[in-house]
Formats: C-alpha cells, sequence, structure tokens
C-alpha cells in the first residue's frame, strides 16, 4: 500500500513538472536594461498590464464603419477581441456586399468609434487606408482623385493640401493612423497592385510628393494624424498581385538606393510616423522567397539600421495571400515581430496571433522587452493624437469639416491638372461637334456606380446625347447590339474605366472588350485609372489619360472634351513603347460653360 501510494505521489510530481515545463509564467522584463523611455501616459497605460495585455496592443483587426447588431455573432465577437482581449486598434475597411462595396457613412462611423471607444481600457487607435483622402472608405468626404493624378499636375502643394485635407476629415470622423502617402515608384507597366496608387516612375518626383503630403498632414497639431509611407522596400517594380501570390524585385542594392528607397529617405527626412511593409520578397537582401515583412535583414538591417528609422513599423495585412498562404497566423506574427515589425496589421486569426507571440515569449523565443519596446511605441502614437486627453469625437462637427467647398474646389483643381491629352493626331480632342459623337462608358462591373457623373455630365450639355454603358459580364453580342443602337455616330468617346483592386490579378479590358474599341472608328479613348490602357491601341485616335476613376477626374474629362478647360497634364510614368515620362500635348480650352449652354449644341 505505501509503496502504491510513493508511485501515487511520483506520478503527481511528475505531472507537474511537465506542466511547469509547458507553461511557465511570463517572464519579467530584463532588470539588466536600460529603462525604456516613455511618458507618463504611456506609464499610466502600461501598468498592470500582462504579457499577454501587451502583445494585444499590437493587434490591429478590421471593421467595417457601422454597427453590426449588437445580438449577431460578428459583434460578440468584435467586442470580445476589443474588451477581453484589450487589441491595440483598429483598421477601416470597405464593406463587400455582392460584387459591390460599400462605403461607411460618416455619422454612423462617428458613433460606431465612439461606442467601441468606450470598451477599451486603453484607447484604440484607429487606422485607414485614406489613399484618396477619406473619400476612399467614407462617403460624403472630399473627392481626391489618385495619386498619379498629383504626380500627372506635378505640383507639390496639391499634395501638400490634401494631406491637410485629408488629416482635419480623418479626425472628425474618429481616424488617428492613416496608411498613406505610396511611397511606391511604379516603373513596371504590368504592375496590377499599384500602379496609379504611386505618383509616378520617378523617384525624385514621387519624393517630392510623399513630402509634401506628410508635411501637409502635419501642419495643423489639432489636427495631427499619424502618416504611413508604404510598401518598404517599394512594391513598384512587381507584375503579381501580393494579395494573391509572392511578388521579386529583382534589383541590386544599387538599383535600390537609385530608386526604390528615394522616396522612403524622403519620408523618413519629413517625419513620416510609421512605415508599412511590403509583402515581396527582395533576393538582393534577404534569402529569396522571404517576405519583406517577415526579413531581419529588410526590417531591422535596412530600414532601422541603414536607413535610420526610429517610428513605427507596421505589417501589411498578414491575412493576403502571400503571407497567408505560406504562413499560419502565428508563425507569421512572431516572425514579422523577429524581423522589426511593431504593428501586427489584421492577421487572419487574431488569437492564435496573440497567442503564438506569447507562446514565442514564455519559450524564450521573443524576449519580453522586445514585446514592450513595440508597446511603448504603439502607445506614444496614441498619445500623439492626444487620445490620453480624449477619445470620441464631436459628431455634430462634423458636417462643418468633411466635404467642404473649399477642399472640393482643390479636388477638382487636380483632376482638371491632371488631364494628359497623350496622342490627338486628328485633333479630335476639344471635340469640334459634341453632338455628333456618341458615347460608350466601360465598365468595370455592371454594378459599378463608375461613368454615372460622366454619362450625367453628357447629358447635362447634350440631353438627346447617344450614349450606352457596357460592361465585362455582357455578351459580345450584347455589346455589339448596344452600339448598333446609337444612331448618327461621327465619332465615339470611350471612358473606359480600369482601376486597382485588390485579389484581381489583372488591371485592363476584358477581352471582347478590348477588341470593340478597336473595332470603332474614329475613337477618343479616356483611361479613367490605368494609363497604360494606350499600349493596347497604338493607333486610337485620340488618348486621354486621367489616372483615377474619382467622379472629380470623370467631370474633368467631360469638361475637358468640350473645351472648357484646358488640358496640360504630363506623364508621371512611361508608356513603353508610345510615350515617355513628361509627355503630354497641351491644349487651350475653346468654350466656357455659359457660352456653350447658348450654344446650338443643345
Amino acid at each position: 500500500m505505501a509503496r502504491r501510494f510513493q508511485l501515487l505521489i511520483g506520478a503527481c510530481l511528475l505531472a507537474a513538472a511537465a506542466l511547469g515545463a509547458v507553461r511557465r509564467p511570463p517572464p519579467p522584463a530584463d532588470k539588466n536594461a536600460p529603462p525604456l523611455k516613455s511618458s507618463a501616459a504611456v506609464r499610466r497605460w502600461m501598468r498592470g498590464m500582462t504579457l499577454r495585455d501587451e502583445v494585444a496592443q499590437l493587434v490591429f483587426i478590421p471593421f467595417y464603419g457601422a454597427s453590426p447588431n449588437s445580438r449577431s455573432r460578428e459583434y460578440r465577437k468584435f467586442v470580445r477581441l476589443i474588451r477581453d482581449n484589450k487589441v491595440g486598434g483598429l483598421i477601416l475597411v470597405n464593406w463587400a456586399n455582392g460584387r459591390t462595396t460599400q462605403k461607411a457613412e460618416p455619422y454612423a462611423l462617428a458613433a460606431f468609434l465612439n461606442r467601441v471607444q468606450r470598451l477599451a481600457k486603453v484607447p484604440l487607435l484607429v487606422s485607414a487606408d485614406f489613399e484618396r483622402g477619406a473619400s476612399m472608405r467614407v462617403n460624403d468626404t472630399t473627392p481626391f482623385p489618385h495619386a498619379m493624378a498629383f504626380g500627372a499636375a506635378g505640383d507639390p502643394e496639391l499634395a501638400r493640401f490634401e494631406g491637410e485635407i485629408t488629416a482635419r476629415e480623418a479626425r472628425a470622423l474618429g481616424v488617428h493612423w492613416i496608411f498613406y502617402p505610396v511611397a511606391d515608384v511604379n516603373n513596371n507597366p504590368d504592375n496590377p497592385v499599384i500602379n496609379n496608387r504611386s505618383f509616378g516612375e520617378n523617384p525624385q518626383a514621387v519624393a517630392a510628393l510623399v513630402k509634401a503630403f506628410i508635411e501637409g498632414a502635419h501642419s495643423d497639431k489639432k489636427n495631427y494624424v499619424l502618416t504611413t509611407a508604404k510598401h518598404f522596400p517599394g512594391h513598384g517594380d512587381t507584375n503579381v498581385d501580393t494579395h494573391l501570390n509572392l511578388a521579386t524585385i529583382g534589383a541590386d542594392r544599387d538599383r535600390l538606393d537609385r530608386l526604390e528607397l528615394v522616396p522612403f529617405r524622403a519620408a523618413i527626412d519629413a517625419g513620416v510616423d510609421s512605415i508599412m511593409t511590403g509583402h515581396i520578397a527582395v533576393p538582393a537582401l534577404a534569402p529569396p522567397g522571404l517576405p519583406a515583412t517577415l526579413a531581419p535583414q529588410i526590417l531591422t538591417g535596412l530600414l532601422r539600421n541603414d536607413l535610420g528609422f526610429k517610428g513605427l513599423v507596421v505589417t501589411d495585412a498578414l491575412e493576403m495571400g502571400t503571407i497567408a498562404k505560406g504562413y499560419s497566423s502565428g508563425d507569421a506574427a512572431v516572425r514579422a515581430l523577429e524581423a522589426g515589425a511593431d504593428a501586427l496589421l489584421m492577421p487572419a486569426d487574431p488569437d492564435a496571433a496573440m497567442k503564438a507571440v506569447v507562446t514565442a515569449v514564455e519559450s524564450g523565443r521573443l524576449t519580453r522587452r522586445r514585446i514592450q519596446e513595440s508597446v511603448v511605441k504603439i502607445l506614444a502614437a496614441k498619445e500623439k493624437v492626444g487620445l490620453d486627453r480624449k477619445r470620441a469625437v464631436d459628431s455634430e462637427t462634423i458636417g462643418d469639416v468633411i466635404d467642404s467647398p473649399e477642399a472640393n474646389e482643390k479636388a477638382q483643381e487636380v483632376a482638371d491638372r491632371a488631364l494628359t491629352l497623350v496622342r490627338n493626331p486628328g485633333n479630335l480632342v476639344p471635340l469640334a461637334a459634341p453632338q455628333n459623337a456618341c458615347y460608350l462608358v466601360l465598365a468595370e462591373n455592371r454594378y459599378s456606380p463608375e461613368g454615372q457623373v460622366f454619362t450625367d455630365e453628357i447629358r447635362k450639355r447634350l440631353p438627346k446625347a447617344a450614349v450606352a454603358t457596357l460592361d465585362p459580364g455582357m455578351t459580345r453580342a450584347a455589346m455589339d447590339d448596344a452600339v448598333r443602337r446609337l444612331s448618327g455616330c461621327g465619332s465615339y468617346v470611350v471612358a473606359a474605366f480600369s482601376s486597382v483592386a485588390a485579389y484581381r490579378g489583372t488591371i485592363g479590358l476584358s477581352g471582347d472588350l478590348a477588341q470593340l474599341v478597336q473595332s470603332l472608328k474614329p475613337v477618343v479613348l479616356i483611361a479613367l485609372g490605368n494609363p497604360y490602357l494606350l499600349r493596347n491601341f497604338p493607333d486610337v485616335g485620340a488618348y486621354m489619360a486621367t489616372f483615377s476613376t474619382a467622379p472629380t477626374s470623370e467631370l474633368a474629362a467631360v469638361r475637358a472634351l468640350f473645351g472648357e478647360i484646358a488640358i496640360g497634364g504630363r506623364l508621371p510614368v512611361s508608356i513603353p513603347p508610345l510615350a515617355q515620362p513628361g509627355e503630354g500635348i497641351a491644349v487651350r480650352a475653346t468654350r466656357t460653360p455659359d457660352n456653350l449652354r447658348n450654344s446650338q449644341l443643345q
């Protein structure tokens, strides 16, 4: 009996020892290390944080800008991640509804953020991809065009103004951190994911616009937003959508210094608050096949040590295919922190990511101090935007800030000045007889609102205009039938929408739409978005690029067609082998809206 009792006690002790080996208490910060510099507010927020609490501060989860049903599973999960798991922040994304995306409504967004801020023990840092100003994610805000339109306009003061307005509108809505400007140099015309999100292909010109935007966003301390240069070390020379698969930059270090890194250096000099990593492999810097997001040689060796960047390093979304296909949520999170990242954006499984990082610290793979270094940076960023003083926004003042007439006028100026006439051998632009032209809108899908402004503005000027809208979902027979219904076409104006979209993998017109355009003559082709469409139509009668699908760009295109505004933009990219950077045909305005209304066109 005694022998059996001894064996039982021994078994219990062994089990306890085994459990202790598996689950050790969280290690304290290294007492021999110098103390982390932090403010009183940061120390107050960190007081009493467990290791898991600290890890949670590094995680940023997505939300859709409106409050879901409080009884829904989605909302309960969201509340748990904020109140119980204590994540550090949020990122606003568009809500996909079937084949369309829906933006947030400004007042609903502000109310939702005020609501969830009350759930958080430590204030939430709210972020968003405001690449075209807040209008990229929120309705009824200033509709700035894409970055490449600023490159075509060629005036850093316009980018500075965009930064100022974006900051003002973001803060009014409750957003503190914007993932912009794009510092990628788009020197690959086949790039399906950067394209017109970039300011252009000249690194010095891109750097000047990056710098100007950051300065504008930081110009009003009351409306200060955290800015982000992306996608480090440069995503411009790729032909792969990294939402789907890994892209590789084949440049050597010398080329990187001369081209890709130039805008990032300018951003750092301008005081950019954060830099977003790219899910791209750079064999000249790190092992082939290793995304920069997970590469210490790039995030620590190049960005921290060589370039001297001291701010926040945030990953691109960790749910993207490049990462999700090759790494679990937990492994990706740990590797990103090992590489030098501070903030983990959109892990596919936030719970698994946090658990893996905690385990990595407990096992000694990561140190507690390494986690705390990033926590201090994130909390300092929260203090920098005033979250230690106030976390809610005043919804009554939103209408006084967003979508102001002054900002709208300036956004329209950018779109107008960006218009670049690349080809016009027959002087088709401006239209000599707009009433004799037929107008085709090539939408990206039948549910898209793109083209509505263009069509409405044509009909304002020509109520009886022959207008048809086509989309890739139509059969070729249906397309041909729609064109046949147009009568008396002395010429054709084709407004072709082609924009960058995540997970699409390509950018351009579908085969049937492209063949249809080639069958029409004479054609004025307007590229709304992707400027490289000219490569598919080298002999088109006239070619004009807007560099954006924004409604301001639609209006600018119509005004230019009717001779109401001058055309003076310059290509910020090459369109090989047809056009070089800096090219553009200048055209004077020939009509004004007033004398147009009094003319016989109507």
